[in-house]
């Protein structure tokens, strides 16, 4: 019979590992089976969870079948892989597990997957719910909005004008007019998703909003627009919690954060291989946003905000792309291939090697195969605490079954 005894780095079984649990509740005079019906049972067979996923259940309707109207095409989830998104915030070290010798990363997203998935011609855009495992460092903030398990919808979408390398380092201010033009074109695209999704939750969940305390407002286009480094200030209160309260209604963006590598940040690269220096960005340079949300309340006032989607325009010359990479410290040293398209440094790059090998690719006319884009991930349980927290909802696993809370008991029982 084969052994199912998991056991972690320090040489300890799961089995262990909650028998010693179990030990310090019996010590607090708390019997397992009392422990579970407290921390899961109750939650499962409330009815604020019922009314929780009848919400969530709309909003991920609402989302795919925006996504599919405008052909977007679902692809399948990577939990595993050699590279996954380094994220511009701490968290504890990256899982990795080893299966057939290779050691593979859990994915924070799939940044670079849905990228990739772009570069066909017959493939217009991407869309994922997937699969996104976080292990949060101990924060001095609030934590309640956090879960180290968790899933957003990925999008990605190739933009509608190419840009040549010629033009990103030859013609720059007509690249930048280009790039903004683009830039809106995604904020439209989300306003539209965001839209079309409340539209079904009011549909199918209006009074499991009720019920939670909450309502929801058509949001009406444009949503406002803050530009990061022209609103930030000493206030100790939370940028987005300012900045929802300056917005006065449900939806609004924070513009240019100055973050991943992926994001586009332009001009950076020149053509000698000067960049921009960190210090002298600006937002405006910055073409990334987040989306924030708050929650509605019945007596017509709001909430705090939150960020609940992510994303931007994305890099796409191989040279700012390698750059970026070094200039994040993600990288070492930049790829080095020989004739042949074999890299001489692929232990040094981790699991860059094969990201960085398709970006380095070109076709026969010596174009870059690597995909135009822009995209975002909107969390699902991130977007429903955004919206729902209130009267009835404190803490973002109270809208999940099994969620992961780093602030909550460990170990984590389901």
């Amino acid at each position: 019979m084969k052994s199912f005894a998991a056991v972690d780095v320090t040489g300890t079984t799961i089995g262990a590992s909650l028998e010693r649990f179990q030990k310090k509740l019996a010590e607090r005079g708390t019997s397992f089976s009392e422990f579970l019906l407290d921390a899961y049972i109750r939650k499962w067979t409330g009815e604020e969870l019922a009314h929780a996923l009848k919400i969530r259940t709309a909003l991920v309707l609402g989302l795919q079948e925006f996504l599919v109207s405008r052909g977007i095409l679902n692809i399948d989830r990577v939990s595993l892989s050699p590279v996954t998104d380094p994220l511009c915030h701490s968290v504890e070290h990256v899982p990795v597990i080893l299966f057939q010798d290779t050691p593979y990363r859990t994915t924070h997203s799939m940044i670079y997957s849905k990228m990739l998935a772009c570069m066909s011609p017959h493939v217009p855009g991407v869309y994922i719910d997937s699969p996104n495992i976080r292990l949060e460092l101990p924060s001095d903030t609030s934590r309640h909005k956090y879960l180290i398990d968790f899933s957003q919808m990925d999008i990605e979408l190739k933009r509608t004008q190419m840009l040549s390398e010629e033009e990103y380092f030859d013609r720059p201010q007509e690249t930048a007019m280009t790039l903004t033009q683009e830039w809106h074109l995604a904020l439209d695209f989300f306003e539209d998703l965001i839209i079309y999704s409340v539209k079904k939750i009011l549909a199918l969940a209006s009074d499991d909003l009720t019920a939670l305390g909450v309502t929801l407002a058509v949001p009406q286009k444009p949503f406002p627009r803050f530009y990061k480094d022209e609103e930030e200030d000493h206030e100790t209160s939370s940028l987005e919690r300012r900045l929802g309260e300056k917005a006065g209604v449900q939806f609004f963006w924070v513009l240019g954060l100055l973050r991943e590598n992926y994001d586009l940040v332009y001009p950076y690269l020149s053509k000698d291989g000067k960049r921009s220096a960190r210090a002298s960005i600006s937002s405006r340079q910055i073409f990334n946003y987040d989306l924030c949300a708050a929650p509605l309340y019945t007596d017509g006032t709001l909430g705090s905000a939150y960020e609940v989607l992510s994303g931007g325009l994305r890099e796409w010359v191989y040279d700012a792309i390698v750059a970026r990479l070094l200039d994040n410290d993600i990288l070492r040293e930049a790829p080095r291939f020989d004739e042949k398209g074999n890299l001489l440094n692929m232990a040094a790059l981790e699991g860059y090697g094969p990201f960085l090998t398709v970006a380095h690719m070109r076709d026969a006319k010596g174009r870059g195969l690597f995909p135009q884009v822009f995209g975002g991930g909107l969390g699902i349980e991130r977007t429903l605490f955004a919206l729902l927290h209130g009267p009835h909802v404190k803490d973002i696993d109270e809208i999940t079954y099994f969620g992961k809370n780093p602030d909550k008991s460990l170990p984590f029982l389901f």
